[in-house]
Formats: structure tokens, sequence, C-alpha cells
């Protein structure tokens, strides 16, 4: 490499080994890449093409693109993803938000009565609690999750999208964080505090790991060697954080309250059955905007 090169002359050429290796997104992944190395947007990217780069800049350029060859992804690489038209930051502790959890956020916002309550279990990043939040100002939250550091990452993003006041962050295993459980803070209020009258929920919100151990080995790059084993891994047929849930979700939901969980495209009638053997009614499973089966519903008698 010469000494300098110009903008669109190294985004090209990244570009161009990008589609040698196969990569699909070979021109979005490397705009995203050399813009972020630069410091620039979109639009000063496009403007900018013609200028130079000095050779301390391409080598950091050049950093960057070997990360995601070995199959990073590009939003692990930045450190962000966006996700219901919010931005949520990433660490190891946390799955990148998918497309396809957007629908368990619609349903939740149907499902959620005025001024309600709910819980996301394994909550990760936060995206889905908060997105909810976001759109919800008179609804407040418990998220929990096993993994502190996501705790962490999830804390900072409620204070980047402006909800934290009403999200109540609780560390462990599924239902086991949330007793003992204090009132969480209404809008205004500092952290929680005090006991609470009634724990129970209007609507138990959950994305857990639904990949049976023997698939994950099989998945690409991208998602077995970078994404946390915990929050892929659902035990040998990927249904074991259902079995927990179906079977204690009862008694953390008010009457007539509600149950969403996102579930794998083949995993519709066998997590329906769960919640059916549990005592649930109206259950429902719901499509993605790809026809798959992606969420599962219940109700609590």
């Amino acid at each position: 490499m010469s000494d300098e090169v110009t903008v669109g002359a190294l985004w090209r050429r990244w570009r161009d080994v990008f589609t040698e290796k196969g990569v699909g997104t070979a021109t979005l992944d490397a705009k995203l890449l050399v813009g972020h190395a630069l410091g620039f947007n979109a639009l000063q990217l496009a403007v900018r093409e013609s200028e130079l780069v000095s050779r301390l800049l391409a080598s950091d350029v050049t950093k960057l693109m070997q990360k995601r060859l070995t199959g990073e992804s590009v939003a692990r690489i930045l450190g962000h993803k966006e996700f219901y038209g919010l931005e949520f930051a990433l660490n190891e502790a946390t799955l990148e938000p998918r497309p396809d959890t957007e629908l368990l956020v619609d349903l939740a916002l149907k499902a959620l009565p005025k001024s309600g309550r709910f819980v996301d279990l394994g909550t990760g990043s936060g995206c889905i609690p908060i997105s909810v939040l976001a759109n919800r100002p008179d609804a407040r939250a418990v998220a929990t999750d096993i993994n502190p550091r996501a705790l962490e990452m999830a804390g900072r993003n409620a204070e980047r999208n402006g909800v934290a006041n009403r999200l109540h962050l609780r560390q462990g295993d599924w239902f086991g964080a949330l007793a003992p459980l204090p009132t969480p803070p209404r809008e205004g209020e500092g952290a929680a505090s005090g006991a609470g009258l009634d724990v129970r929920f209007d609507l138990i919100l959950s994305n857990p790991p639904y990949i049976s151990s023997e698939v994950v080995e099989t998945l690409s790059p991208e998602v077995k060697d970078f994404d946390p084993r915990l929050a892929l891994d659902g035990g040998p047929d990927g249904l074991g954080p259902y079995r927990i849930i179906a079977a204690e979700a009862a008694r953390w939901l008010k009457p007539g309250g509600k149950i969403l969980v996102e579930i794998g495209y083949d995993q519709g009638e066998a997590v329906s059955n769960l919640f059916g053997a549990a005592g649930f009614s109206q259950i429902a499973v719901e499509k993605d905007l790809a026809g798959l089966d992606r969420v599962v519903s219940a109700h609590h008698i």
C-alpha cells in the first residue's frame, strides 16, 4: 500500500476483498467500517471520496477489516446496533439484537394495558424492555439477566434511551431474580425501594436461548464465535428455558395477564404445548414478516 490512498479507493478495495471472501454485504460493511475509522457518516463518506487518507488511518481501517474477516459482525466491531429505531450498545455478554425480535416488541405494545408493568427475562442488552418503555411512557418494567455484564450494558442503554427511571434491573436466573422484588420506581423517582404489595405483572416477555446445543456448533462464525453461548444454547432440544418459564410464569402474572416468548421457526407447537400443559389459555403462534413462527403468546386464567 502506498503512503496515501483516497477515501473512495480505500472502501472499494475492502469491498472487493470482502466480495472475494464471500461476505454477502461487502459494500455496506466496507463503507460502514471505513466511515467508522475515519469518523465519517454516510453523507461525508460520499462527498469526501477524493480526499486522501493517511497511512496511519488506513492501518486503523485494516485492523477493523481483519476483524470482519474473522466473522465478527459489523455491529460488534462498532460496538452498537440499531433496534426498533433506537441505538443499543453491545458487549461480550449481550446478544446482538435481530430484526426478527421487533415482532415481540410490537406484540408487547399491543398487549400491555395502560400504566402496565411487565418483566423481561434474560434481557441482555435490554433492547426489548427499553424499546417498549420508549414507546409507552406510562409503563414500568423489570428486566432480569444472570450475567452482571449484560445488566451493566442494559443499564447504560436504558440511560442512553431515557427510560432508566422506569426500568428496574435484577440479577438472577429467570424468575429467581424476582424474589423478593422491590416495587419498581415510578417516573421521577430514584432507585427502587420498599416491598411491593403486589409483585405480579401484567405481561411477561422473553427471548430466551432456544437453539439446541448440537445446532449451536453449526451456526455461522458471526453467531457461534461472537454471540454469548449463554444467550444461544437452549439445551439438548432447545426447549430448556421454556420449560422453566412455563412452569413458573403463572404465579408472577396478574389474573388475565399475558406472556409472550420468542421462539425458533420450528418450535411453535412444542412451546405451545408446554404452556398448555402449564394451564395457560388462548395460546397462539405469531408469524414474522418472513411467514415463520416467531412468537408464542398465552394468557393466564
